[in-house]
């Protein structure tokens, strides 16, 4: 049985939103697929594991991420050496704000990145609270929840996950969604985002096993509650 070796980044200050449900849904589906879920926790000061197929992080508050921000420096050549190697990665709100240059917080502080996304994100005292949508080439149309008081801005080369077509965004200002390098994907969608998403998933799934080198050809999946999921998400206002 093929092994995939999933690695979560910070479990437990980076979780405010549930984003753990990214986590249980790819070991679900995985499992489903007849593959063997490996699931590896990367907590501040651990040595950073040997193997890792494909990794996830979640979204925290600004002081968790301050917490963080001497670790995840520590660690960021690691991160980007894996990133260059094309290793899937989905790193949502907070994790995504560190992966990019910095976050200068409402109060004035800075939290410094890793700059694997060239982005900033500035605090502002208005939250971005709301149900969203976006389109992207890859993947059709996304669904998931934004909650986050830092407005991200795009460098001028750097590639948006997707455009809004519904809520705010990066910024609420240039309609984009997140970022992308390689494989490794920054968003602000919570929900958390992959139950909703199940193509997206599975693309995570399968982008980790091509990088090792197995063929893999899904099998076709019950998406009946999956469905259901995406229909209340279509119909659902900001």
């Amino acid at each position: 049985m093929t092994k995939l070796h999933i690695v979560h980044i910070y479990p437990n200050e980076m979780n405010t939103y549930g984003d753990r449900g990214n986590l249980l849904v790819l070991e679900r589906r995985a499992q489903w697929q007849g593959l063997e879920p490996a699931i590896r926790y990367y907590s501040a000061g651990d040595p950073f594991p040997k193997e890792a197929d494909l990794i996830l992080g979640g979204g925290g508050q600004d002081s968790a991420q301050a917490d963080i921000q001497a670790d995840i420096l520590r660690i960021g050549d690691k991160l980007r050496q894996l990133v260059d190697a094309d290793v899937p990665m989905l790193m949502v709100c907070g994790t995504y704000q560190l992966f990019g240059n910095r976050f200068m917080t409402s109060l004035g502080e800075e939290i410094k990145g890793i700059g694997i996304f060239d982005v900033e994100t500035k605090g502002d005292p208005k939250r971005l609270i709301g149900n969203v949508a976006i389109e992207t080439e890859e993947f059709g149309t996304l669904y998931g929840f934004e909650n986050h008081s830092g407005k991200t801005f795009l460098g001028p080369n750097q590639q948006p996950f997707g455009t809004i077509t519904r809520g705010s965004g990066n910024n609420g200002q240039d309609k984009t969604e997140g970022a992308r390098r390689h494989n490794a994907v920054g968003t602000y969608l919570h929900g958390p985002l992959l139950p909703n998403n199940p193509q997206f998933a599975d693309w995570l799934i399968a982008t980790a096993l091509h990088r090792k080198g197995v063929s893999f050809a899904p099998k076709r999946l019950d998406e009946m509650l999956t469905a259901q999921a995406r229909a209340n998400a279509v119909a659902r206002g900001y």
